[in-house]
């Protein structure tokens, strides 16, 4: 179970982050522990400057704006995409 953390004050942004990841979720049949951290001392003492924030499993993995599905997905399973330049896909 991946634990995930969304950090930010409560924007529309911060919302829509935390329900991307939710779907995001079901949708691949990963569980997650989603947590929601509005304590700006907290945010900060992961070094996010710009919110909305996600950590996953301790490690910060995104900060400002809203992440899209792809990079969600790919947080989720551990696959990140290939953009060919190597030769692999």
């Amino acid at each position: 179970m991946k634990n995930i953390k969304v950090l930010g004050t409560g924007c529309a942004n911060c919302k829509t982050t935390m329900k991307l990841i939710e779907e995001a979720a079901a949708a691949k049949g990963v569980k997650v522990e989603l947590e929601k951290v509005e304590d700006m001392a907290a945010i900060l003492g992961y070094g996010v400057m710009s919110t909305p924030g996600v950590v996953i499993d301790g490690k910060v993995v995104h900060a400002g704006g809203v992440p899209s599905k792809a990079k969600i997905e790919e947080w989720l399973t551990g696959k990140e995409s290939c953009c060919g330049c190597c030769g692999k896909e």
